[in-house]
């Protein structure tokens, strides 16, 4: 006798399928429980969660840091000794990593969510391990060798800070859906207090939060002073080779009001342009000169440095990945470009009536002007026939002397001092890095009629928080860049940034106290909500439901038999199933 038995059907759930699939390699509904998270478990719930803020951390300041990309090349091409662009590998390392470990966070969450125990697959673990060590290795390694450039973050969230609080919020807002459904569906009062007491901290915090975030640019837009002067760090050396007289003309288009230029003196006493202790990075000195190239820069006599060519190294490495929108005639100037010496660059000064700020680089003990280098320096500036007024001396051995001999130079220090100190010394201008000083101390600055000149400034973004800041001018490497900033990228006044932040807060907490309710409302009467929902099938069904989907298959069992040919029926057709089966007399 065969005895005929309706079977539990489950409706396919192929989204949950994926998400505890990726996760946990959890495919099939039996691998799948809705049990409490093991403690170990819970621990790289942890991790996973400390992973993904460090690497949030290490990409935002990785983002902010593309304004000084070039300086990082230059202090890994000083510790190796051959040029190349180390952000690359670093960036691509980040972005996949971070991309990774959000997406898990996401997975996670949705478990969360959906009921389901978390459980990591081990390949996963693998990968946030790596993700943890590697970028644990990378902030140290920036401690070490980088670790001013740290500065650039709270510096940046003075522009990003209002901007970073609302999508914080509206994350954490979000979230609310996930702690309310966990809060409804728990019997445990003490699990339910705690998490809800816990996420209305962080909630409040956000609230908050503002009265934390200063910055500049949240003003009054009728006290914004006039738009900061752009000075060619090295003229443009996006555009050109690096202290050369056509990257001090492409400069000139850019209409920067000045250069900027470091100096070297040469074996014969003459000052030229070159910011390296060797001239290997910059000339072709090791095709000219092979067994040179590691000599100091001032050990060249001027007629040495005049067979140098200063241009072909931008063609070969293009440093700035701009060499593709050269044109042809451009390729073959930058070629044929030679060191330029200080006086030239006076000269050119001089013609456009524009300012020269240069950092002078002392010889060494060995070289013949190493005692006179400040006077054959001064004799150089005073030769070019420029009008003393244009040019910045920032050299501070011998000010005494050369203010005597040449009274008209803009006496400027690039050592910072109170403006007290600056004055006391004759100093009217300050030349710093961006970093070192800050928002009131630049105010100050200017109310002591101390005018600053920060660098190396190339972000748009930067460029319109030093703006806001009242800073008179800046040094930049990217004047084709700042040229397209008018005027700051955001400018609010304090009573529009208060009503945007109490109208934000209200907003944010009304969504949530809607949450709430609803998955209140939602859950009653569900104290274990089963994505899975089981549906007993009838005994009879219409044919054409057969045609998409199973609702019940039929155990034939015979007496005495026990053959079990429907566990392959139903593999084949890939359900799962349970069934009891009963033998009849």
């Amino acid at each position: 006798m065969v005895k005929h038995q309706p079977l539990q059907v489950y409706e396919r759930q192929l989204c949950l399928s994926c998400i505890t699939g990726i996760y946990g390699c959890r495919w099939k509904r039996y691998q799948r429980s809705h049990d409490d998270t093991t403690k170990w478990e819970l621990l790289w719930s942890v991790i996973l969660l400390f992973t993904f803020c460090l690497l949030l951390v290490w990409f935002y300041f990785w983002w902010e840091a593309h304004n000084d990309y070039n300086e990082f090349n230059w202090f890994l091409y000083n510790r190796s000794g051959e040029w190349s662009d180390g952000t690359v590998p670093i960036l691509a390392t980040t972005a996949a990593g971070f991309t990774y470990v959000a997406f898990l966070m996401v997975l996670a969450l949705c478990h969360v969510a959906l009921g389901q125990q978390l459980n990591l697959h081990w390949l996963h673990k693998i990968g946030v391990a790596a993700a943890l060590l590697t970028t644990t290795v990378g902030v140290i390694s920036v401690n070490q060798t980088w670790g001013e450039e740290w500065d650039v973050v709270p510096i940046s969230l003075q522009a990003t800070g209002p901007f970073l609080h609302i999508g914080a919020l509206a994350a954490v807002t979000a979230l609310s859906w996930i702690v309310a459904g966990q809060v409804a569906r728990s019997e445990k009062t003490m699990f339910q207090v705690v998490v809800v007491l816990l996420y209305l901290s962080l909630l409040l915090g956000l609230y908050m939060a503002p009265l934390c975030i200063t910055s500049p640019c949240i003003m009054d837009p009728s006290t914004l002073k006039q738009r900061p002067d752009v000075i060619g760090h090295r003229g443009a050396p996006m555009l050109a080779p690096e202290n050369t007289l056509w990257s001090f003309q492409k400069a000139l288009q850019m209409n920067v009001t000045g250069f900027e230029a470091d100096v070297s003196i040469s074996v014969d006493g003459v000052p030229f342009l070159m910011h390296d202790d060797t001239l290997r990075r910059t000339t072709d000195v090791e095709k000219v000169f092979p067994d040179r190239r590691m000599e100091d820069a001032s050990s060249f006599n001027w007629t040495d440095l005049q067979q140098l060519s200063a241009g072909r190294w931008f063609l070969k490495e293009d440093p700035f990945w701009m060499v593709r929108t050269l044109s042809p005639r451009e390729k073959e100037l930058i070629a044929n470009q030679s060191v330029c010496s200080l006086e030239q660059l006076l000269k050119l000064a001089s013609y456009h009536n524009s300012t020269v700020v240069f950092r002078l680089r002392r010889p060494p003990p060995t070289h013949p002007c190493y005692h006179s280098w400040i006077n054959d320096t001064l004799q150089a500036v005073l030769q070019s026939g420029v009008p003393q007024g244009l040019v910045m001396w920032t050299p501070d051995e011998y000010r005494a002397q050369v203010r005597r001999r040449a009274p008209g130079l803009i006496q400027t220090s690039a050592r910072k001092d109170s403006p007290q100190g600056l004055q006391q010394h004759g100093v009217s201008r300050l030349l710093l890095r961006y970093n070192q000083a800050s928002t009131q101390e630049i105010r100050n600055f200017s109310q002591s009629n101390v005018n600053l000149t920060l660098y190396t400034i190339n972000e748009p973004w930067l460029y319109s928080v030093l703006w806001c800041s009242g800073v008179s001018s800046v040094s930049s490497e990217a004047s084709h860049i700042l040229r397209k900033v008018p005027y700051p990228i955001w400018l609010m006044r304090p009573d529009e940034y208060c009503l945007m932040w109490v109208s934000m807060d209200l907003i944010s907490f009304a969504v949530v106290i809607g949450i709430f309710i609803f998955q209140k409302y939602r859950m009653s009467g569900m104290r274990s909500y089963n994505p899975e929902q089981i549906m007993l099938s009838a005994a009879v069904t219409r044919s054409s439901r057969d045609l998409n989907v199973m609702k019940e298959k039929l155990i034939f069992s015979e007496v005495g038999n026990g053959v079990g040919g429907a566990d392959e029926l139903y593999e084949d057709n890939g359900y799962d199933y349970y069934a009891n089966h009963g033998i009849g007399p």
